[in-house]
């Protein structure tokens, strides 16, 4: 720190930059004498301080165990090791200007034994992010300065600090730390995977019931049940703005699974729905065909009667009321404390019930949608046939539960 500076002090005053004065008396408390310092190690060079760079360095004449004459660079790599380390950045601690003598395959081979690059120009931020995309890596690049910029815009999340950025930093970047604590970036990571974890569950289900949908009116179609519109159209609305919408929203507002952030991060090609996703949820749509139009076919008048169809429309109803819970956690049992935490989905599911019910014994409701009050048993016959989706999903469950152990 003493060589690093031109402050002195001299009877107790200060004479040269308040800043430097300041590492000068520090150096002084730890018994390390300005004037002598700077005699045995001579300075031969210097950097002046560079606003861009934010650094300035100075160079000395040392003399080593051995006595030959060397020349090191001082006042940043080695900081910044010592305080990557204490952070827990692991791998070693390199210069800009190393890192900017490598090429794209050096880079490539060694960026993960790398923690830390000292003392960076604006151009070697936008290097690193371009080496990290390029091996597929989603990148957030943090910053405050107009030279920061360049790399915010790049990077996959751009990060700019609220108080102390510029105006051109926040510009570039597409989050904004508004009260300049980098912890804070965890707490939005976390935010951002519950969010998309429950948008994943979100797009399950409508996936789900919208095979269910298709693959009962085909069957219909095909069996001519009904005259192949096992639903009107208003029953159709009715089954969408129902138990669609109220399920949906319950699972939006889903806890994160445990363990959220233990988890690593998903790679930038996976898909949202893979293609063994897509066909469990296929069959998961079958049974919700095949279980709706069964009962319909064997309900009693099925022949266009008005019993027959409600008696199908509440069945698919209380499909998608099941499959909504199935959905809410794919990996454990539908019983599970994660869907009894779910107040929201809790509530939407009683609005749901209370919506499957009322479409067939309020009279209002009856003369809309052109159903009729069922008996306790034909009651029976729906619950009973949608819950065997309730059966299929929990199957599933234990097959991921099992791989997973594996």
């Amino acid at each position: 720190m003493v060589l690093a500076s031109d402050a002195e002090v001299r009877d107790g005053s200060l004479i040269g930059d308040p800043t430097e004065g300041a590492l000068v008396v520090l150096a002084a408390k730890g018994g390390v004498d300005a004037e002598e310092t700077r005699g045995e190690y001579p300075r031969i060079a210097e950097v002046p301080f560079d606003a861009a760079y934010k650094l300035m360095a100075t160079f000395h004449r040392m003399r080593d165990d051995g006595g030959r004459g060397v020349v090191r660079c001082f006042d940043h790599a080695v900081t910044a090791e010592s305080v990557g380390r204490r952070l827990g950045i692991e791998g070693r601690a390199i210069t800009g200007a190393e890192f900017t003598a490598m090429d794209d395959a050096d880079a490539q081979r060694q960026i993960d034994g790398i923690g830390v690059i000292a003392r960076v120009a604006p151009e070697d931020k936008v290097h690193l992010v371009d080496v990290l995309q390029k091996r597929g890596d989603v990148v957030a690049m943090t910053g405050d300065g107009v030279n920061d910029a360049p790399a915010l815009k790049k990077a996959d999340i751009g990060v700019a600090l609220g108080i102390t950025g510029t105006e051109v930093s926040k510009e570039a970047a597409v989050m904004i730390l508004t009260d300049d604590n980098f912890a804070t970036i965890v707490s939005a990571v976390e935010q951002g995977r519950a969010i998309y974890e429950n948008l994943l569950r979100y797009i399950r289900y409508q996936t789900g019931t919208l095979f269910g949908f298709i693959l009962t009116f085909i069957g219909a179609d095909i069996f001519n049940i009904l005259g192949g519109a096992p639903f009107l159209p208003l029953q159709t609305l009715w089954i969408n703005f129902t138990a669609g919408v109220f399920q949906a929203i319950g699972l939006g507002f889903g806890r994160p699974s445990p363990g959220l952030m233990e988890k690593p991060p998903r790679a930038a090609e996976e898909p949202i729905l893979p293609r063994r996703r897509l066909a469990q949820l296929a069959v998961m749509g079958l049974i919700m065909a095949v279980g709706t139009v069964a009962v319909i076919r064997w309900a009693p008048g099925s022949d266009g009667s008005v019993v027959a169809r409600t008696m199908g429309v509440s069945t698919f109803a209380l499909f998608n009321l099941f499959f909504s819970l199935e959905t809410a956690d794919e990996r454990r049992s539908i019983f599970g404390s994660l869907i009894l935490e779910n107040a929201t989905l809790l509530k939407t599911t009683g609005l749901t019930v209370l919506a499957i019910v009322a479409a067939t014994e309020l009279r209002l409701l009856q003369a809309i949608l052109s159903t009729t009050s069922l008996s306790l048993s034909q009651w029976g016959i729906c619950l009973g046939v949608a819950f065997s989706i309730v059966v299929a999903a929990e199957g599933w469950k234990v097959v991921l539960r099992r791989r997973a152990e594996e």
